[in-house]
This record gives structure tokens, sequence and C-alpha cells, in this order.
């Protein structure tokens, strides 16, 4: 199959313009739509959008290939834009972007279609090319100078592959992997970059591709034991145990594509450190260049929160069905439970939701010491939940124990990873025979007894604070409470799925574990939580219906999608927007979320539910105030935003004048 099989006349735009980078994917999709192979528009633009998330995927020199892999796509496709005067793309050069290719791939197997995407990443490594693409006055001379790129590639590749059959026996001078998040382009141009340079210095190299058509030109053990080392260009984890002992220089896959020479040199030169497995997992395989501490940290307290959520909404959800079926206990104390239906869903539910702090601490502690952290990790999130201390060994009188709650589990999460890095680094000094028993024996006694000891003895401290904390939230006047919901609500709309949004919501669900004591001000809590995340889509929905002229036409359609993700407190709705315009449409939603999330408290909302926005309002205490509090925040925000946004041209909007 040929790249021009994909990339039809209609869909390359020659001397386009784009005002921003949110214009020319906006105007890419357009093209991108006239091939009728994107089934959902909106679901295909917020895909590329959040690749764009990982990283800008401008390559520098004029270059972006923003693209996604996704089900809102039917087959593969391609459109193309010039544009002569440019525009800012977040290049790693800091150029301006002239030429770009949007890539759409379907959400299934691998194909020949893949090959012949990455085909395109290649070819667009060299210069002339490129040029040759911007020199084109129409798009079927565009699509010429691809057909004779390709034919010369083509024969480039069947010279490569005699010429790699000469090497395996002659062997290798270096090895290297490459990968990025979607496996599309950026994998195939690394190891193009890669092989080019090698070739040129002089050296043997083999390139191991891991992208969506799966891994390609695997690297043997034979490869792999010849060569002087190894470079991983990679936005994603590689399993690495198989290069143990081997030096190895690991890096994002845009230097793959960037610094070839400079990669090479580390490994050729013996600067690349020598690679040692811990316990034979998965290590991550981009290093943390330039990476802040904040940014490290924020990474494993994802990990944690992340695996963390399916425990706390399931066990949360059926939890409030227990109380929705169990209306013949009403206002006694055996509410919840006091009928087997509604005993079923709260054992069931309690249970879960039980496991929310055990698992928050051992994903965060795998995250930093991957999979020899996970034992002690869970171990740590128990003895914080349990608030286990040195004082109930002499007595085992359980009813003398405080729980530490969530900022215990996040302490002996992170305590419980980087315990365990240590001790793998000490372990380093044992000898070779010991290799096979450190993961299964040595790792996990050791640090099991550390995180426990640790525990038991910083416990009681942990337990002071959570007590504090909650004796102080529990005893809040109603105005201060209506504060408290007004700042949770707001931090919800300040990033949607960001750091503030996040520890805003796990801080609503912390509240609503009964260890926490708290009660029925921890549903207050969760009830601002939820609506305040509620209300950044439905800004943005009612605006494009009732402002049209606010909006494109394309922007109107997703529009709509946003009520259901609003009414399904799915924040995440409001991102295409934000990023597109984040100067008028984080403000307005923050103000909304905040008028929202205090209106809630004001009116003594509770939801015991963690999740599920309107879905659940049946379980929501004073269900018709808590409404009322989300349409008011929803309507100020699409208020404050379109009569903030100026009106677009009827060229723009699609509308008539």
């Amino acid at each position: 199959m040929r790249i021009t099989s994909l990339l039809k006349p209609e869909a390359v735009k020659i001397g386009g313009v784009a005002s921003d980078k949110a214009d020319a994917i906006a105007k890419l999709v357009k093209l991108m739509e006239t091939q009728g192979n994107v089934v959902d528009v909106d679901a295909y633009t917020e895909a590329v959008h959040a690749r764009e998330s990982f990283g800008s995927t401008a390559l520098g020199e004029g270059i972006a290939i923003p693209h996604a892999k996704t089900a809102a796509v039917s087959a593969p496709g391609l459109a193309a834009m010039t544009l002569p005067e440019g525009v800012d793309y977040d290049a790693p050069d800091g150029l301006p972007t002239t030429l770009m290719f949007l890539i759409a791939a379907p959400d299934t197997k691998a194909d020949v279609h893949l090959e012949v995407l990455s085909r395109l990443s290649m070819l667009l490594m060299d210069p002339e090319f490129c040029d040759s693409l911007r020199a084109a006055k129409t798009p079927e001379e565009f699509l010429a100078v691809i057909d004779a790129a390709e034919d010369a590639k083509l024969a480039a590749e069947n010279a490569k592959a005699a010429e790699a059959a000469t090497a395996d026996a002659a062997g290798y001078d270096l090895v290297a992997i490459t990968a990025c998040p979607t496996g599309i382009a950026h994998t195939y141009m690394a190891a193009e970059a890669l092989e080019n340079k090698a070739k040129e210095m002089g050296l043997r190299i083999k390139v191991e591709t891991q992208g969506s058509a799966g891994a390609k030109n695997v690297l043997t053990a034979e490869d792999i034991a010849g060569a002087k080392g190894v470079i991983i260009a990679a936005d994603k984890n590689i399993e690495l145990s198989r290069f143990d002992g081997k030096p190895l220089y690991s890096c994002p896959v845009s230097r793959g594509i960037n610094e070839p020479e400079v990669l090479i040199d580390e490994v050729m030169e013996g600067r690349a450190p020598i690679h040692h497995n811990a316990g034979g997992a998965a290590a991550p395989a981009a290093t943390s260049d330039g990476e802040s501490t904040w940014h490290k940290i924020y990474k494993h307290l994802m990990n944690g929160v992340s695996h963390m959520l399916p425990f706390v909404i399931g066990g949360g959800i059926l939890t409030a069905i227990a109380f929705l079926v169990d209306q013949p206990g009403l206002g006694t104390s055996a509410y919840g439970s006091s009928i087997p239906a509604a005993a079923l869903f709260k054992t069931i539910g309690g249970e879960a939701f039980g496991l929310m702090l055990p698992i928050l601490a051992g994903y965060i502690a795998s995250s930093i010491a991957d999979r020899p952290g996970l034992a002690p990790g869970f171990v740590g999130g128990l003895f914080a939940k349990a608030g286990y201390d040195f004082a109930y060994l002499g007595t085992l009188d359980a009813t003398t124990l405080v729980s530490g709650g969530f900022i215990a589990a996040l302490f002996a999460g992170f305590a419980a990873g980087y315990l365990t890095l240590g001790i793998e680094r000490a372990c380093d000094k044992l000898p070779s025979s010991l290799e096979g028993i450190k993961p299964m024996l040595i790792y996990p006694v050791l640090g099991t007894l550390a995180i426990g000891v640790v525990m038991l003895a910083l416990n009681p401290v942990f337990a002071a604070i959570n007590t504090a904390l909650n004796g102080f939230l529990a005893g809040l006047g109603t105005s201060n409470i209506v504060v408290l919901g007004l700042v949770l609500g707001g931090m919800m709309s300040v990033d949607m799925g960001g750091p503030f949004n996040k520890a805003a919501y796990v801080f609503g669900t912390a509240a609503l574990d009964p260890s926490s004591g708290l009660g029925t001000t921890g549903q207050v809590i969760m009830a601002s939580v939820m609506v305040g995340g509620m209300v950044p889509p439905l800004v943005i929905a009612l605006s494009t219906t009732f402002f049209k002229n606010r909006w494109t036409k394309q922007d109107r359609n997703a529009g709509l999608v946003n009520y259901i993700m609003g009414l399904s407190f799915i924040s995440e709705g409001a991102i295409p927007f934000a990023a597109a315009d984040p100067g008028h449409v984080l403000p307005s939603c923050i103000i909304g979320s905040a008028i929202a999330g205090g209106l809630s408290a004001a009116f003594g909302c509770t939801s015991p539910a963690p999740h599920g926005g309107a879905w659940v309002a049946a379980v929501i205490g004073n269900p018709a105030m808590w409404i009322v509090a989300c349409l008011v925040g929803a309507v100020v925000g699409c208020l404050i935003l379109s009569f903030w946004k100026k009106p677009l041209d009827a060229s723009e909007s699609g509308l008539e004048k």
C-alpha cells in the first residue's frame, strides 16, 4: 500500500494559515473529515490534544506530526497542510512550524496501514523532501513529491534488508529500542535517525521499534550480547531485564530524533551507566532529564490515585445504593444494612472501599521501586488505615488504635518505595549467586519489615494530625463549611483532571471513609466536590447552545456532548475548549464551579457516593437544592464566558449574518 492511498487531494491544504496550535489542529481535523474515516470528530480531536499533552509533536525544522490512535477513527488516514507564514507549535528548536501532517489511526490490531504511516514519518527526516513539499503549488504536485520519494525509500529498504542480513552475521556495535505512547510516528522517526547517524559514523546498529504494529526488528540475545551498549529512546515503559549488565542510556523518544549522535556517543564513549535489574520487572524507559522533583512526586502520586479510584468509585457507589435500597432502616442506627438486600450492597461496597488506602500506598511504592515496592507499600497502607503503633504491641487492644488516614497512607507509599530502593541498592553488593532470591525473598522480607517498623513509630503522629483535622472539619460552622465547599468546587476546574482537580477529589473521597470520623460533614464535602466537577462541561454546553455566534460549528457540535459529560461528572469534557482558549474558559469555569460548591455546602447537600454525577441524585441528601447549585454555577459560568468571549465573524462561526 502506498502513502498516497491514505492521503487524498481534498485532504491537502496548500498555503494554509493558523493563528495558534489549537487552530492548526482544528483545520487539519476538518481536512481529515473529508475522507470519511472519522466517526466521532469531537472524540478524535480530544485524542489529538491528549497526545499533545505528552509533549509537542513538533519535531523542529518546521515539521509537526500530530496524531492519535482511537476508536473514533474507522480507517487510517492522513491530512496535510503547508503554512508559509508558520505557526507556533511548541517546537523544540523554537522555530515556527510550516509543514504539518495529521495522522488518524483506528484503535485496532496492527495492520499494513501503520507500516505506511511509519514510512511517511521516516521520509520526513529528509530536509530536501520536506522542502519539496513546501514548494508544491497544488495538492496534486504535493502528492507527486510523496510518490517519488516513496519509490526511492522502498528501493533503499530492500537494499537495507540485504545489508542487515550481513550485519546479523557480523554482529552490532550497539542496539536500541524506540517507542512512543501511540507508536505511530515518533517511534519510527527515532529509529531512522539513529540508523542513519550510526551509518554515517561507521557503526553497526540494530533498532527494535515498539510501535502500534507491534515489536519489529526484535533484538535477539545474540544481538544484545555482542553489542557494546544499549540506547532506549522511549516515552513509555520498556521491559529492560534482557539488558542486565549492559551499558544502557535511556532518554525520551524526541532525543532519538533530534540528538542521535549524542546518544550514540554516550554509549560508545563509555558514559552510559551499567543497567542492573530490579526484581526483573519492567522499568521506565524515559529518564528524568530536566524533570522537576515535584513532577516526579506527582507522577508517583497519580499512579497510586489512578489505581485507587476503581475501588473508591465501585465501593462508594455500591454503598450509596445500599442506603437507597434501605428505606425501612431510614432514621435508625442500622440504616444501610437493616434488610438483606441493603446489607449485600453495603458489605461488598464497604470491603471494596476499605481497600482504598492500601491500594493507594501500594501503587505509589511500586511507581517508585517497581514490583519490589508493591508488598511493602500495601503493608504500609494497611498499617496507616489500622493505626498500629508500638503501644498496641504491648496490649493488643484494637480499641485504642486511631487511623492515620489518608495522610498516613500517602507517607507510607512514598516511604515504602524509597526504602525498597535503598534495600535494592544495598543488595547490589551481594554475590551474583544470590541474584535469583532477591526479588522473591530479600526484597519483600526486608521491605515489609522496614515499612512496618517505620509506621509503628510514626502512626501516632499521623493519628494526631488526622484527629485534629477531622475535629476541625467536623466543628466547622455553616459559614466556614461554605467557604470550604467554594474552595474545593473551584479547585475542580483549575486544571480539570490535573493536580488541583485530583487533590480536591481525593480529599473528598477520603472524607467519606468511615474511619475519618467526619460523618455527615464528609458527605457535605463530597457533594461540593462532585458538583464543582460537573460544572465545567455544562458551562461549555450551555454557552455553545445559547451563544452560538461565540463558537465555530465544530465547537457547537462538540458542546452537545458536554451535557452528558457534565451530568456524568466528567470534568475532562471541557479540556479541548480550555486548551484552545484558556484565558476565557478557565476563569469562567472556576468561578462557576466555586459558586456551585459553595451553594451545595450552604444548602447542606450530602453525597455518600464518590462519583456518578446526576445519575446518583437519588442518594444525594437534599437533591433538589444540589441540582439548583449545579445549575446556578453552570449558568453563571456560561454568562461570564459568553459575554467575555468576542463574537466570531459569520465566516468563522458558520452562521448567517
